[in-house]
């Protein structure tokens, strides 16, 4: 398909073909999901019948479910292979999609709901587990900077596409939704059944097991040395790097509930800003993951996203007392800040993740890093606007703190963890 492209926009994708057929996957995964997180708010209360009451509650059910079972779902690439498991997990989640249209109240939403976490909780694990193996060790971050760029302009194209639907406000174009999205992500499943295998590819599946047995065995399994959440460096790893990631609270939430409630600037500059957002992470991430490989390169990226993040808000709380341009001006400036922090953080947590997970079981790593993720970042909607809205600037200062706080104990955290490893004798392949 390359060849029928302009040549910068090759590169654009990528430096080599795996690069930019992964690219190409990602870009058709992410259109899939924009086409109904941007459709969804509708379409659960319009066709499906529920109240916004329900539906926060059954996505937080779900939440639990996929925090429970985040490890369990983790091994199962390790048992079966990453690529196995992120095909086969990919195909459910597309046909779930169908499912949608069969659903009718609040019992069937939160079974549904429940079923595509856990799903898209073990695709996204093997996913990130076959990433990690399939490239050499100088180009795991670098890579997955490109697919996060792409995954960029996927959403983007969901959103737009989802957009002209709802524009229509009418409910069989509404219905039609979960089916675009289904034949998006079937098309994706396609793709990654079709990827080279990946360096432990696992030949033979287990003729006896299932892989319910697998995610059984992975609650049940008693005391294992090697076990990812024995490493407790890495899990206090991921809930810092969790902490560190609440900018997309910042990002999507308060900036913009800040600008309404508590600024002079006109509404309409919340387009724009998504807009800078995504056009900054597009163009941008590859150039802020440049040259990360090691634990060192990967904990200085941390160290510059906690910076852009704590001047997003030294930034954004002045915006309070301004006027007009001024207003528009440090309202614009603290959101292109806090997507620096975004793009470095990103950079930094792929290769903590790639250089400090055991190569054997970089399935269960992820879904302790998911497990860590959930427990640093789940408080943060709550208590970031109660700080943010309530008391002002002091709150943007606690804010700041806390994330100043995680940057510097993330240090520690990736140190431990990396003794861990070498406790062990575990070292990553070149």
């Amino acid at each position: 398909m390359s060849r029928y492209l302009p040549e910068r926009l090759v590169r654009l994708a990528g430096p080599n073909p795996l690069v930019r057929r992964l690219s190409s996957q990602s870009v058709l995964s992410a259109f899939g999901d924009g086409v109904f997180l941007t459709g969804s708010a509708v379409f659960f209360t319009q066709i499906v019948g529920l109240s916004a009451a329900q539906v926060g509650l059954g996505l937080t059910i779900a939440g639990v479910a996929t925090f429970v079972l985040a490890v369990p779902l983790g091994k199962l690439s390790d048992r079966y292979g990453a690529k196995r498991v992120w095909a086969i997990s990919s195909l459910v989640e597309a046909l779930l999609y169908l499912v949608w249209l069969e659903i009718g109240g609040m019992a069937s939403f939160v079974l549904m709901t429940i079923g595509l976490e856990l799903i898209s909780t073990a695709s996204r694990a093997a996913r990130n587990a076959y990433r990690f193996d399939v490239f050499p060790r100088e180009e795991r971050v670098s890579s997955n900077a490109y697919f996060r760029a792409a995954r960029n302009v996927g959403y983007t194209l969901g959103a737009l596409l989802a957009g002209i639907a709802l524009a229509t406000n009418n409910d069989d174009v509404v219905r039609m939704v979960p089916v675009v999205t289904a034949v998006l992500l079937l098309l994706n499943s396609v793709l990654v059944a079709r990827l080279p295998r990946a360096t432990h590819h696992v030949e033979v599946e287990p003729v006896l097991e299932t892989a319910l047995d697998a995610v059984i065995d992975g609650v049940t399994d008693g005391p294992d040395r090697r076990s990812a959440l024995r490493n407790r460096g890495y899990v206090a790893m991921s809930i810092f790097g969790g902490v560190l990631a609440t900018h997309q609270v910042l990002l999507n939430v308060v900036i913009p509930l800040w600008l309404v409630e508590e600024t002079d600037a006109p509404r309409v500059l919340l387009a724009w800003l998504f807009g800078t957002n995504t056009v900054m992470a597009v163009l941008l991430q590859v150039a802020a993951a440049r040259g990360i490989t090691t634990v060192d390169d990967s904990l200085r990226a941390q160290r510059r996203g906690a910076f852009f993040f704590v001047l997003s808000c030294g930034i954004v709380l002045v915006t309070h007392d301004t006027v007009g341009w001024i207003t528009i001006a440090l309202v614009w400036l603290g959101h292109v800040t806090v997507t620096g922090a975004e793009l470095f953080n990103s950079a930094g947590e792929w290769g903590l993740q790639a250089e400090l997970s055991d190569p054997e079981r970089r399935g269960e790593y992820q879904g302790v890093s998911q497990l860590g993720y959930t427990l640093g970042s789940v408080w943060a909607p709550a208590l970031y606007t109660f700080l943010a809205m309530s008391w002002g600037t002091p709150g943007w200062i606690v804010i700041a703190a806390i994330v100043l706080v995680a940057a510097v104990l993330i240090h520690p955290a990736a140190r431990a963890a990396e003794r861990h490893l070498a406790s062990q004798g575990i070292a990553q392949p070149a």
